[in-house]
């Protein structure tokens, strides 16, 4: 496995949390889980960084430390009303130029927004200040209710949690969803986590669902092999297929149907990393029948094949997945 340099860019009045959230995934080294990333932390001027949470960080590293990274990542940036210090602007758009994938965390997208970096393209940020965004760079495309958009060059997250969502996100593309999965599983949150923002955002206590769909996923999850209908969805949380679809509108942002299908294309994902079964039996091992109904549903989502997801994160080079019947 290559090492992923990850250098994450702090700036006074840091917030905690979404540092917080790209170490947890690209900086702590893992039980039984390969070394993916070298993490570091730079600022522009090394020493005391004041945090919003009261309390000072001592950082080292200076910008040159985006130099050498193979991600630059701005966990959030308080300060977003002021213009950005020319130098932190430089080191954004040479890293970018250079060929670093740069990465924002919740208010952080203003700060990839000054540097040019967002420029009639796709990005978000907390739901609260997307309207903000919108009007002071109007050339920016803002979807107030995606939890991140991954442009490849450059990547953006909503606030908070969503943050964890877009470093998992990275881990998954740069490592594979196993490993991803692993690490998610470390810090008892979900690999991906389904719907939009928006959910979040609005509506009263009243209006919001009570009964979690916890046990309903955990059931489905143990049975993906199965066939699975949105009726035994529905019998199993022992309520009508209509309010279990409104309840997974209201608590995943997606119906039934699209949630199973996003289950069942990660468990394969997992198997074509750890296994050399055929494509034809990881197909049926997930529920989706045949090889030709796997091919066709996971280049929806992951836009690739199945032998060719395999040959860059598979753990063996040669298998049944490598040629043969049942294969890409």
């Amino acid at each position: 496995m290559s090492l992923h340099r990850v250098a994450a860019l702090v700036l006074p009045g840091q917030s905690t949390f979404e540092l917080a959230c790209a170490a947890e995934v690209f900086g702590l080294r893992r039980p039984g889980l390969p070394r993916g990333y070298d993490f570091a932390v730079c600022t522009e001027h090394p020493g005391t960084v004041p945090t919003l949470a009261g309390y000072d960080m001592l950082i080292g590293a200076d910008l040159t430390a985006l130099d050498a990274a193979d991600t630059v990542l701005v966990p959030g940036w308080h300060d977003r009303t002021e213009p950005a210090p020319p130098a932190v602007i430089d080191a954004l758009r040479r890293a970018h130029s250079r060929g670093a994938r740069v990465v924002s965390i919740c208010s952080a997208a203003f700060l990839l927004a000054e540097a040019g970096l967002l420029s009639r393209r796709r990005a978000t940020t907390h739901w609260r200040l997307a309207g903000e965004l919108a009007a002071r760079f109007p050339d920016v495309e803002v979807e107030p209710d995606t939890l991140y958009i991954d442009l490849g060059d450059v990547a953006t997250s909503a606030g908070t949690a969503a943050g964890i969502d877009l470093c998992l996100h990275l881990a998954r593309t740069d490592h594979g969803a196993a490993y991803a999965a692993h690490v998610a599983r470390h810090m008892v949150m979900p690999p991906h986590r389904e719907g939009g923002q928006l959910q979040y955002s609005t509506g009263s206590l009243a209006d919001r669902p009570v009964e979690s769909l916890a046990p309903v996923l955990d059931w489905a999850t143990e049975r993906l092999h199965q066939p699975l209908t949105l009726d035994a969805f529905a019998a199993q949380a022992r309520t009508s297929p209509r309010t279990l679809a409104r309840r997974f509108a209201d608590q995943l942002g997606v119906s039934p149907g699209r949630w199973l299908l996003q289950q069942r294309v990660a468990a394969a994902r997992a198997l074509l990393e750890e296994t050399d079964l055929p494509i034809e039996t990881v197909a049926q091992r997930v529920g989706l029948s045949s090889a030709t109904n796997l091919r066709r549903r996971f280049h929806a989502l992951v836009h690739t094949t199945p032998a060719a997801y395999r040959r860059s994160f598979g753990r063996h080079e040669q298998g049944a997945g490598s040629g043969g019947p049942g294969t890409d």
